[in-house]
């Protein structure tokens, strides 16, 4: 089973190389660079995302919630319903099941994925009218 945890914070890639006793000037202008090039894969993002997407408001997630959490429940019920009987799983069961576990997972990574486009501000989140 896959988690995902998202935060504002940044994940450090442990394959970066970090010199430890650099210049301090030379570090000010290394991460001037390295903010160059953040700035630029999230004006990437924004730019291509925003245009693929538009924007998304609380009915998009609805939809996207509702069809992971169907997909979840039809996973489960299989499993439960294939483990109650006396024989062991066919491969065939097993099969489908993995491929009923991947719709899940995909469906809520594409959740958790959109939902990091507004947190980045990648994509617009439209707000229902009255709603605060």
């Amino acid at each position: 089973m896959s988690s995902t945890v998202t935060s504002s914070s940044r994940r450090r890639g442990v394959d970066h190389f970090e010199p430890e006793d650099v210049d301090p000037q030379i570090q000010r202008r290394l991460r001037g660079i390295l903010e160059q090039i953040d700035y630029t894969a999230f004006a990437s993002n924004k730019a291509l995302i925003g245009q693929a997407l538009g924007h998304v408001d609380a009915s998009h997630f609805q939809h996207m919630a509702v069809a992971a959490a169907q997909a979840r429940a039809q996973w489960v019920a299989a499993a439960v319903a294939m483990t109650e009987t006396s024989h062991a799983p066919s491969p065939e069961q097993i099969q489908k099941l993995a491929q009923m576990r991947t719709a899940y997972d995909e469906l809520a990574e594409a959740y958790e994925a959109m939902r990091r486009m507004v947190e980045r501000g990648y994509v617009v989140f439209r707000a229902a009218p009255g709603s605060a």
